[in-house]
């Protein structure tokens, strides 16, 4: 009986792409990746370049460029193509321009038999999962986003360097758009299990002039910071989007905030939004509804409603 394996494709070998492509080589992910660009010759220098990394590392991975036709067994599909940014732009500035991006790309992939799940980074990735879902047919605990997965990586590093703690000490998430809406529920976040409202409260000599709001736009801000100053941001997608694909095909159980489908958690239904989700070999297993407070909730629902009007004039 042969032994399966593992098979990813990557469509969108720019730099969000290869940065993804790099993790999942590194870290031995999968064992066969292959990367489909409109720009045939980049994906095959990035391959090439992929497996050449792998000479003195002692991984037996096979790295290749390729077309959509190696879709047809692959576990998971990964859309990484991006537009550029434009400066004074925001997410959902893209939204009209990448739907004929993802779609001149679902159609092919799902052309060819494609029958896995798709991990969606394209912005604004909210909206751009939910035309995923729609135009591939498949169910939609099979089409994630990375929502505000990295989002809540970057809440995660801020407070920790702020309280000068260990990362992994730090529960912390965004919620809702991944954009300008988003959401930071701070009644839910904890520093060593304790909450961290509590923790300002206790310590009011400790953190001073530590406003929330002002951190919450910071969180939101810097996104468009790194990517002024260097083009795009890479490492940190990157990263994430492993981490979500590891969850998958190592059938974690892990609780990542992905852009999901809701089916009347938070009182939302039909839309795809950031929210914390129980991740394993079936996508989405649940999401996880927090008790937020009202305040929290009502922003919630104000992202969530955004999101909504932009899928709305796609449909």
């Amino acid at each position: 009986m042969p032994i399966s394996r593992s098979k990813i494709v990557i469509v969108g070998a720019g730099s969000v792409g290869a940065a993804v492509a790099f993790n999942l080589t590194i870290n031995h992910t999968c064992d066969d990746l292959v990367l489909i660009d409109r720009n045939k010759q980049k994906a095959w220098a990035e391959a090439k370049d992929l497996q050449h990394s792998l000479g003195y590392r002692g991984i037996r991975m096979n790295v290749s460029d390729g077309d959509y036709s190696d879709c047809s067994d692959a576990d998971l599909v990964v859309l990484a193509a991006a537009l550029p940014y434009v400066p004074g732009q925001n997410r959902l500035d893209q939204t009209e321009q990448a739907a004929g991006v993802v779609r001149s790309i679902v159609e092919p992939v799902m052309a060819s038999g494609f029958r896995g799940m798709f991990v969606v980074i394209t912005n604004p990735v909210d909206i751009m999962t939910y035309c995923v879902q729609k135009w591939s047919g498949l169910p939609d605990n099979r089409v994630i986003g990375t929502g505000t997965a990295l989002d809540s990586a970057r809440l995660k590093v801020h407070l920790s360097e702020t309280m000068n703690v260990d990362p992994q000490s730090v529960y912390a998430i965004c919620m809702g758009e991944h954009g300008d809406s988003q959401v930071v529920p701070w009644s839910q976040i904890t520093v060593g299990g304790k909450r961290f409202l509590d923790i300002l409260k206790d310590n009011p000599d400790r953190f001073p002039g530590f406003d929330l709001s002002d951190r919450s736009r910071h969180i939101t801000q810097i996104a468009y910071d790194i990517v002024l100053a260097k083009g795009a941001t890479t490492f940190g997608i990157a990263a994430t989007t492993v981490q979500i694909i590891q969850a998958i095909l190592r059938d974690e159980n892990k609780v990542i905030p992905v852009s999901a489908m809701l089916h009347g958690e938070y009182g939302e239904s039909g839309v795809y939004a950031g929210i914390p989700a129980v991740i394993n070999n079936q996508g989405v297993k649940e999401l996880v509804e927090l008790h937020l407070t009202e305040a929290e909730r009502a922003a919630l629902s104000e992202s969530v409603r955004l999101i909504r009007s932009y899928c709305e004039k796609l449909a």
